[in-house]
């Protein structure tokens, strides 16, 4: 379902912006061609033009907001000194998407860290601007829906346990909250659909494959106990296990959608993306957490290309 979500997405941005690449490739070449014919008499072939996008715009950067989906998975807490070693099954989990107006805000307030965002920092690799290397960073948020009721097994206070249980604040409330950050690089592969080439109108298809690592913010209450971590920009990062964020993983993913030239610098995009992750050793009361995670994930984006 939600990858029917995401190729919804892309079909409806594939509609709404092919007529207007139309029109610019339906008016681009009269223009050429009255310019060809007032400047020289016996013509130029348009493919000598250069086009608008200067061979030095190799770079490009873009910032997005964005909405995540994730499959319901396994989350295996081991806590020795509380007795605990067990496993909830299937956990359904949501974002922690914020609204317009608070978007809005974090913005102009450059709090660029608050919404759910997504930078990319990617270098164009040929002459034709068709594929590049590129750095991501997914902004993303994890937390499982309280009330609900998951299967437990395992050892729970040094006895076995085997039953189904409600998932509130004080049992297990799970969050990967300011942040299950997905640090990736990225292959990333552009293709003409409509209108005039590396022009203004311009759309492209995107792709990308990419592998990287996972850096969550744990923030969770299990057995009545919350995990203790310094402070956020003292003991920040990376492996100790009091750090604000840790290394705790690694991911894999791939991302498809539309690129939009708006101007001659600027773009739009909105892509879809499926990314599997692996955590290990995330911090909990006195113990850890590991989970294997399906997410999807659905991306807007505002890009500029240098």
């Amino acid at each position: 379902m939600n990858t029917k979500l995401a190729r919804h997405f892309i079909f409806i941005a594939i509609l709404s912006l092919a007529p207007f690449s139309l029109a610019l490739a339906e008016t681009a070449p009269v223009t050429q061609a009255t310019n060809i014919d007032s400047a020289s008499p016996q013509g130029t072939n348009t493919a000598d033009q250069p086009p608008i996008i200067s061979d030095g715009k190799n770079w490009y950067f873009s910032w997005g907001y964005s909405r995540q989906y994730y499959a319901p998975s396994d989350i295996h807490v081991t806590q020795p000194s509380l007795g605990n070693n067990f496993t909830v099954h299937n956990v359904k989990a949501t974002d922690f998407h914020t609204n317009i107006p608070e978007t809005i805000d974090s913005t102009l307030n450059f709090n660029f860290f608050a919404p759910q965002e997504n930078i990319r920092i990617g270098k164009f690799m040929d002459a034709e601007k068709t594929f590049a290397i590129e750095f991501s960073l997914d902004h993303t948020k994890y937390n499982t829906n309280l009330d609900q009721v998951a299967h437990v097994s395992g050892t729970y206070h040094n006895a076995p346990i085997d039953q189904n249980k409600p998932l509130d604040k004080n049992f297990f409330d799970y969050k990967l909250h300011n942040g299950l950050n997905h640090i990736m690089l990225n292959a990333v592969w552009l293709n003409h659909l409509y209108g005039p080439k590396q022009k203004p109108g311009d759309l492209e298809s995107i792709s990308r494959v990419g592998a990287g690592i996972l850096m969550p913010h744990a923030d969770n209450t299990i057995d009545g106990h919350a995990n203790q971590l310094g402070p956020k920009w003292v003991n920040s990062c990376c492996f100790a296990s009091n750090d604000w964020w840790q290394i705790r993983g690694w991911t894999v993913g791939v991302e498809v959608g539309l690129r939009y030239r708006m101007t001659e610098s600027l773009y739009l995009e909105l892509t879809g993306k499926e990314a599997y992750g692996v955590l290990r050793k995330v911090a909990v009361f006195e113990g850890t957490a590991d989970q294997e995670l399906w997410l999807t994930e659905v991306i807007m984006s505002l890009g500029y290309l240098f």
